[in-house]
């Protein structure tokens, strides 16, 4: 979150827009806003695995666009971009001659047989401001430790890289006995017993979280009236309410969140936090047996609400 404040900052002005993806992280906009800057958002494709509508983007620039934001893996899609769908927002990037903050905290949670590919490494002609940190991959959220990277292929970004400089200043840094243990984590000596102890546990939990993002998208896929898209990595998936189901009492996203932790003691949170209203986003790193349980929920609650179901009267 600090090092997308220090990015945000350092490019925008007040009056300045930042082109977001929708659905998405909505800390884009608060940070924007605390800017005196505006977002635009575009559109990203359910039917493409969430890829970015790239004729909503032509559409949106103005005058007044700085940067575009791209979050890949993505919270709260759980998408995966292709090479080939990087290359294009690289190409209208270079085209629009705008920056891009690349928001890739997950990048280490990817499941097969979908690979990540860090948009640095595509590009010799756009900047990237690459944002990372160790609170996903390696399950330390707490330690509140993240990174942003200047790729400056173009030596365009001189101001910006100042401005990185001034902001982090104003940032406490994390303790000494974590900054002590993040080189540990990041480089383990090659061939030791850390280096493997790490590389067992990062398969197990990656492993594990690619077993639960099957495993959801085939229950919630089973229930009447839910559209899941299968997540390609990060730990989440966005489920879509079908309307030819006409779930009763149900209208959007935010009704259907609102009754079914009422009845059924199940949250998940509703589309419209992430500018998707008919979606709701379920997290799946939680065991199998209580996910197993929680959909079962789900179900029992979106079959009372069919047409033609029996009523229950309490």
């Amino acid at each position: 979150s600090g090092a997308l404040e220090i990015a945000i900052g350092a490019l925008l002005d007040e009056g300045d827009a930042l082109l977001v993806p929708r659905p998405g992280f909505s800390l884009y906009e608060v940070l924007a806003a605390a800017q005196g800057s505006a977002v635009q958002y575009y559109d990203l494709l359910p039917e493409r695995g969430w890829e970015a509508n790239m004729r909503h983007l032509e559409a949106l620039v103005t005058p007044a666009t700085r940067a575009i934001l791209i979050n890949n893996p993505s919270n709260p899609c759980g998408a995966v971009y292709s090479e080939a769908h990087l290359r294009a927002l690289l190409a209208f990037a270079e085209a629009h001659r705008l920056p891009i903050i690349a928001d890739e905290i997950y990048e280490g949670l990817v499941f097969e047989p979908h690979e990540f590919f860090p948009l640095a490494r595509l590009t010799t002609n756009v900047p990237i401001i690459t944002v990372g940190g160790i609170a996903k991959q390696f399950v330390v959220p707490g330690w509140r430790v993240g990174w942003l990277a200047l790729h400056d292929p173009i030596g365009v970004m001189a101001d910006v890289r100042d401005g990185f400089h001034r902001l982090s200043t104003l940032i406490v840094g994390a303790n000494t006995i974590v900054q002590a243990a993040v080189p540990a984590v990041l480089t383990p000596e090659p061939r030791s017993a850390a280096e493997a102890s790490l590389a067992r546990d990062t398969a197990h939990y990656v492993g594990t979280l690619q077993d639960n993002a099957r495993f959801c998208f085939d229950r919630l896929g089973a229930i009447p009236g839910l559209r899941p898209v299968e997540a390609q990595g990060a730990m989440y998936v966005m489920v879509g309410l079908d309307p030819s189901a006409r779930l009763s009492g149900v209208p959007d996203g935010s009704a259907f969140c609102q009754l079914l932790m009422a009845e059924q003691a199940v949250f998940v949170l509703p589309g419209g936090c992430f500018g998707a209203p008919n979606f709701f986003r379920v997290v799946f790193a939680g065991p199998q047996d209580k996910l197993a349980e929680a959909f079962d929920r789900i179900e029992e609650f979106c079959r009372t609400r069919l047409p033609g179901a029996p009523i229950h009267l309490a």
